[in-house]
């Protein structure tokens, strides 16, 4: 009997050293964006909040794109939304990304993968706000991917972005 509880115990315990740590840093400016459902890694009780500056803590990339409500092309620069999946240990298929104003639209995480879409937090040099479509704009690679240039992507754009929960 003493052997089995010390092999469980040693189980549990090279289970607990093998999980990786589920904890994000908390974050120390306004709450920008909540994501929640299916994530390994947490700042709250269930959810993972982001300011600014957690934002722009990941990797920044930018993409030279033209859309539909946005005369001309434009300059966007923010993380890879891959990046910020990756760091909150998404583990579902979809993300449905709300907008302040409760716009919703499901982008397959695949989309994350397979372009390099952005969640921009700025567009030609300026911090994006509220009435600029910010403060976070998911970007797809319009103009260096043509094949992207239909509705279904177009839908997928969100502006204003607030919440996205991973299912």
């Amino acid at each position: 009997m003493a052997s089995q509880c010390w092999r469980m115990l040693l189980s549990a315990s090279l289970l607990l050293i093998s999980l990786p740590s589920l904890a994000l840093e908390a974050p120390t400016g306004q709450v920008i964006l909540e994501i929640t459902g299916r994530i390994g890694a947490t700042n709250t009780q269930t959810e993972a909040h982001f300011d600014r500056d957690m934002l722009e803590a990941l990797p920044q990339h930018s993409v030279i794109t033209g859309q539909p409500w946005i005369d001309g092309q434009s300059t966007f620069e923010g993380p890879l939304l891959r990046d910020v999946m990756q760091a909150v240990d998404a583990q579902g298929e979809t993300m449905s990304v709300q907008a302040i104003r409760d716009y919703k639209a499901d982008i397959p995480l695949s989309d994350a993968q397979d372009h390099d879409v952005i969640l921009a937090l700025v567009r030609d040099g300026a911090p994006m706000r509220i009435r600029d479509k910010g403060p976070l704009f998911v970007i797809y690679p319009f103009d260096e991917h043509p094949e992207l240039k239909t509705n279904i992507y177009y839908s997928r754009s969100v502006w204003q972005v607030a919440r996205i929960e991973v299912r």
